[in-house]
């Protein structure tokens, strides 16, 4: 499901700002934006927002402004005077001249970065935070998404009850229709050599018929299967129904392709073919219920 969400806030003169932004995947999956001197953050920042949003592709970007003052490199004067004074002390005042100055500032402890790490620590309680209000503003979004996609799979699944009724209205009369239409053409090809059709044999014919196109065993799974996946619409579960629901959309496409290969009756046919638009309406929204 998509949502967005943003969420800022000023700290120690810097902008801080955590942006979230999610769309649909049968899976979770986390693309995470940070900047360059921030990046220590990134582990903890994924297994928050895998914590909170679970399903979909969601995109996190951290953006800083103003932080360069915050995290810039300083130049140890000490240090640096102290090696300055034993240079000059092992190769004479003229000789230490010589030396380029860029190449002091390599010495071990001339230039200290402490200003950046004592900000990231300060910067970090306070991502996790935005982060969260971010995540609070997606899932928001989800929840509004996810009540019109509950009423569109509610109305899904009454239509496959309808015209599952429809089904179970038609079933008793097949038989009987089947046994009128044999008779008609027995008699009239009998007719032609002047003989009539043994009613036992016609009996029979349509006994087989009845037998070979029977679907009362499928059409009671697949009003198990309906039970079950309106009981899913009801239920508030803190896990996400869509793999359930893709799942109980499958059995009842099997369910369906069953009755449908059995059947022979035109209108039964009809119905089965308005059930599989459907349960693949169904399963299309499958992937982004949560």
């Amino acid at each position: 499901m998509t949502g967005f969400g943003i969420a800022q806030c000023e700290l120690d003169g810097a902008l801080i700002a955590v942006e979230v932004r999610s769309v649909n995947n049968r899976h979770f999956k986390s693309t995470l934006r940070i900047p360059e001197d921030f990046t220590a953050l990134e582990a903890e920042l994924e297994a928050l927002v895998a914590r909170r949003l679970v399903r979909g592709s969601a995109i996190v970007t951290l953006r800083i402004a103003n932080a360069q003052s915050r995290i810039s490199a300083r130049i140890n004067g000490e240090r640096l005077n102290d090696y300055l004074a034993q240079l000059i002390h092992a190769v004479g005042p003229e000789e230490a001249a010589r030396i380029e100055r860029g190449q002091l500032l390599l010495l071990p402890g001339v230039v200290v970065e402490d200003g950046g790490a004592l900000f990231l620590e300060r910067l970090r309680p306070v991502a996790l935070r935005l982060l969260g209000e971010a995540c609070d503003k997606v899932l928001a979004m989800r929840t509004r998404e996810g009540e019109i996609l509950r009423e569109h799979l509610v109305e899904f699944g009454k239509t496959i009850r309808t015209r599952l009724d429809a089904i179970a209205v038609r079933v008793p009369s097949v038989a009987a229709a089947y046994q009128v239409r044999l008779r008609q053409r027995v008699d009239a090809m009998l007719a032609e050599v002047g003989q009539t059709v043994d009613p036992a044999d016609l009996l029979r014919e349509v006994a087989i018929f009845a037998e070979r196109s029977d679907i009362a065993e499928e059409l009671v799974r697949l009003a198990g299967h309906l039970d079950q996946y309106e009981s899913l619409l009801k239920q508030n579960l803190a896990e996400p129904i869509g793999r359930t629901m893709d799942f109980v959309a499958q059995e009842l496409l099997r369910e369906a392709n069953t009755i449908a290969s059995k059947s022979a009756d035109v209108e039964i046919s009809r119905q089965v073919v308005e059930i599989k638009t459907a349960i693949d309406r169904i399963k299309e929204q499958a992937q982004n219920a949560e």
